[in-house]
Parts: C-alpha cells; sequence; structure tokens
C-alpha cells in the first residue's frame, strides 16, 4: 500500500477493537477462574468431607473476578486505543503536509 492510498484511522474500528478484546479478555477470565474455582471447591469439599457447593465457585469466585477482569481490560483498551487512534491521526497529518511539499 502506497502512502497516497492510506485509510485514515476511524472511531468504528476503535470500537470493535475494545469491545472485541474486552469481551474476549472477560470471557476468558471467566473460564479459567470458573475452572480453577471448581478445582478448588472440590477438593476443599474432599478435605472437609461435605457436599461441592459449585454454585458458590460460580457466583462468589468467578463472576466477580470476571468482572473485575472485564472492567480492567475495558479501560486500558480504551487508553490504548485512543492513542493509537490519535497517533495515527497525526501520521497522517504529517504523511499528507510531506507529500504537499
Amino acid at each position: 500500500m502506497t502512502m497516497a492510498t492510506q485509510r485514515r484511522p476511524g472511531w468504528l474500528g476503535v470500537g470493535a477493537r475494545v469491545f472485541a478484546f474486552t469481551f474476549l479478555s472477560t470471557l476468558l477470565s471467566f473460564a479459567v477462574a470458573l475452572l480453577l474455582s471448581i478445582i478448588g471447591t472440590v477438593i476443599y469439599s474432599r478435605v472437609r468431607d461435605v457436599t461441592p457447593n459449585l454454585m458458590f465457585a460460580y457466583k462468589h469466585i468467578a463472576f466477580p473476578i470476571a468482572v473485575s477482569v472485564g472492567s480492567v481490560a475495558l479501560i486500558v483498551t480504551i487508553v490504548a486505543e485512543v492513542r493509537t487512534y490519535r497517533q495515527g491521526k497525526v501520521l497522517a497529518a504529517i504523511e499528507r503536509t510531506a507529500m504537499n511539499h
């Protein structure tokens, strides 16, 4: 792609990347937290010789962790994408200026 055919950065792409990364990181953190909390709950119930309460693992461990990780991922991704968007705009303006001279 030459300099003349490069596209300008757009807000739609920023929003899509923020949503996709936040959703995937929240989903992954929920899955990992749920797996580890189920394993921990089963181990705890075996040691204490009680029935495992897997609903506790879901409600009180995995879900709050996923919400926390998702919130952090949303903030970090927004900051990174806005920074990248602004940098792209500045670079596009520099290229336009350089091509006009």
